[in-house]
C-alpha cells in the first residue's frame, strides 16, 4: 500500500475496536504515527500496527475529561513532534428509552462522550496543527446525525450537535489550511452493533434488510472513508457529514 501518511501523525480516539480499530490500523498502513487513544486499555490494536512495522502508542483517555485530552494531545506531541490527523471517532450508544424516561444520568454520560468529547478534542487538537499551519479532523458522528431514530434521543442528539460542530469548525479554519469533515457511518458490524442486537443473528438479518444494499458495513469500509477524507484526494471538502451507510438516508 502506498505510504501517503509518511513521517505524518495521527490520533485515533476509540482506537481499541471496531472502526477506531480499524482507522488506526489503515491510518499506519499508510505510513503514519499512531496515537491510540482509548478508555480501554486493550493492546491487540496496538499489536496489530506492530505486526505491520508500524509506530504507534496507546493512551489510556476519558474523552469526556479535559485533562485526559489535554493529557493525549500532550503526550502526542512530546513523543512525535507533531499531529497531522485526528479521527475524533470515541463514542457510545447509550440506554435505550423514549424521550420523557430518558434519565438525567444516560443523557449527561451520552452527550459527555459523544458531543463534549468531540469538542474537547478539538480544543486541544485544533491549537497544535495552528501552528504548523495544518491539520485534518475528521469527527465520527451516524446516520443518527443525519436522520432521527426512536429511543435514543440522548444518542440522536449528540450525533447531530456533532454534525454542527463539525461544520462550525470547518468554518472557522477554512482559511488556515484546517480541514474539519464528520462521516456518518450506517450499520456497521462493530461491538456497539452487537450491543444493539445482542448478537442475535435474527434481529441483524432485520438491521441488514432496512440497508438499501442488504447488508451491514464493515469497520474498514468507513476507515476508507476517513483515509479518503484525510488524504489530498478531498482537498477542496470541509464541512461535510459523509453518509458511509450502504444507501439508509437515501431512502
Amino acid at each position: 500500500m502506498e505510504k501517503i501518511f509518511e513521517n505524518k501523525v495521527a490520533i485515533v480516539t476509540g482506537g481499541s475496536f471496531g472502526i477506531g480499530r480499524a482507522a488506526a490500523i489503515a491510518f499506519a498502513e499508510r505510513g503514519a504515527k499512531v496515537v491510540i487513544a482509548d478508555v480501554v486499555e486493550n493492546n491487540e490494536t496496538l499489536e496489530a500496527i506492530r505486526k505491520l512495522n508500524g509506530d504507534a502508542i496507546l493512551v489510556k483517555c476519558d474523552v469526556s475529561k479535559e485533562q485526559d485530552i489535554k493529557d493525549l494531545v500532550r503526550q502526542t506531541i512530546a513523543k512525535y513532534g507533531r499531529l497531522d490527523y485526528a479521527f475524533n471517532n470515541a463514542g457510545v450508544e447509550g440506554a435505550s428509552a423514549i424521550t420523557h424516561e430518558c434519565t438525567v444520568e444516560n443523557w449527561d454520560r451520552t452527550t459527555g462522550i459523544n458531543l463534549k468529547g468531540i469538542w474537547l478534542c478539538m480544543k486541544y487538537e485544533v491549537p497544535e496543527m495552528l501552528k504548523q499551519g495544518k491539520g485534518i479532523i475528521v469527527n465520527n458522528a451516524s446516520i443518527a446525525g443525519l436522520v432521527g431514530f426512536p429511543n435514543i434521543p440522548a444518542y440522536v442528539a449528540s450525533k447531530h450537535g456533532v454534525v454542527g460542530l463539525t461544520k462550525n469548525a470547518a468554518l472557522e479554519y477554512a482559511k488556515q489550511n484546517i480541514r474539519v469533515n464528520a462521516i456518518c457511518p450506517g450499520v456497521i458490524r462493530t461491538p456497539m452493533i452487537d450491543r444493539f442486537t445482542g448478537k442475535d443473528k435474527e434481529v441483524e438479518k432485520q438491521f441488514a434488510a432496512q440497508e438499501p444494499v442488504g447488508r451491514l458495513g464493515e469497520p474498514g469500509e468507513v476507515a476508507d472513508a476517513v483515509m479518503w477524507l484525510c488524504s489530498d484526494s478531498s482537498s477542496f471538502v470541509t464541512g461535510t457529514a459523509l453518509p458511509v451507510d450502504g444507501g439508509w438516508v437515501a431512502q
